[in-house]
């Protein structure tokens, strides 16, 4: 099945989490995507929520496969800031393989940040970000 922020969006956490676990790692991603937030999925509050983030805050990440680092693109002008490295690790989740974007040796205000992608369709990741070992939202990022 192929997906959309907005199917995302809609789901429970419990269905994301099922998702990520059933799909592959697939490839390090290569080039811009555009990211959506999934905050409080599920509910009401999910898109509006994404949406303000996705203005003013977050709006995607910016990958170089071949260095093994992304940048993420923020702020209203899609400035370009907040090196992570990215490498194949297992997932905090359930131990199977995941891209990593890790940012404990890269940035010093997204130290404790870790996210994990999975491929769920073309071109298409869903995404986990933790703070420490706590799990924080969910996101995906379309290329």
């Amino acid at each position: 099945m192929a997906y959309d922020a907005n199917q995302l969006l809609a789901m429970s956490q419990t269905e994301l989490d099922d998702l990520f676990r059933a799909s592959p790692a697939g490839p390090i991603p290569n080039g811009s995507a555009e990211g959506t937030a999934i905050i409080a999925p599920g509910t009401k509050y999910s898109m509006p929520i994404a949406t303000v983030i996705n203005h003013f805050g977050w709006q995607g990440k910016v990958f170089d496969a071949e260095k093994g680092v992304l940048k993420n693109r923020i702020l209203a002008f899609g400035f370009e800031a907040i090196l992570a490295k990215v490498y194949k690790g297992p997932s905090w989740l359930d131990n199977k393989e995941c891209v990593v974007l890790d940012y404990s040796e890269t940035s010093l205000l997204a130290h404790y940040v870790r996210d994990e992608i999975r491929l769920i369709g073309p071109g298409f990741y869903l995404g986990k970000v933790y703070w420490a070992k706590d799990r924080l939202i969910d996101f995906c990022l379309k290329f």
